[in-house]
């Protein structure tokens, strides 16, 4: 069962039908426990980072993440909830994160129309399983105002080019997460959550 972290941000239901369209049981919780029980962990979001930070800490959530993560469940951050997974976001002034990414949160040029919002191509170069079955260059639908940035060369990263190129997805061992929405993206989201619901069946 994966557990779809409730902290008061999200497209919760579109990403539990999600999962259930592709035949991987997924229940929204606040409940610290059952995230700590679930054989994997979905963390959603939309919204402002700080308040994201606050809603995890206030609900008991960090330690039960930080579980998933020591413990090399399956785990997918979409949106917020992939930002959240850096050390810091400049948002609204400095703040800090989950920290599990090394690099920052970053709010794109003045010059560049904000919210990125729309469908936009993602490439990648086929080292990563979320992308299996999915070519590179297809669209993905996303909805955010600040893109993340990295130096961690031990992440298979997946890119999008809005002004200037960012990671628009990556991977490491266990861990994955989207600055887009699959739950949004039709028939490529679908599929890449399949490839997700794929990789915890046989984690199991």
């Amino acid at each position: 069962m994966i557990a779809v972290v409730d902290y008061g941000r999200g497209n919760l239901g579109s990403v539990e039908k999600a999962f259930t369209r592709v035949g991987m049981p997924a229940v929204v919780t606040q409940d610290p426990a059952v995230v700590d029980r679930a054989e994997a962990v979905v963390l959603p979001g939309d919204g402002a980072f700080h308040d994201a930070m606050g809603n995890l800490q206030a609900l008991g959530l960090i330690a039960p993440l930080r579980a998933c993560f020591d413990s090399a469940r399956p785990f997918l951050g979409i949106c917020l909830g992939y930002q959240l997974l850096f050390t810091e976001s400049e948002e609204f002034g400095q703040g800090k994160g989950l920290d599990v990414i090394p690099g920052a949160v970053r709010r794109f040029p003045g010059n560049l129309k904000v919210p990125h919002m729309g469908w936009n191509q993602v490439e990648h170069r086929g080292d990563l399983r979320l992308f299996d079955g999915i070519p590179s260059g297809a669209h993905f639908y996303f909805v955010h105002s600040y893109y993340p940035e990295t130096t961690d060369d031990s992440l298979q990263v997946a890119s999008c080019t809005y002004g200037l190129t960012f990671p628009a997805a990556v991977g490491r061992g266990p861990l994955f997460a989207t600055q887009f929405h699959p739950e949004k993206s039709q028939r490529w989201g679908i599929r890449l959550l399949e490839n997700f619901a794929a990789f915890v069946r046989e984690r199991r």
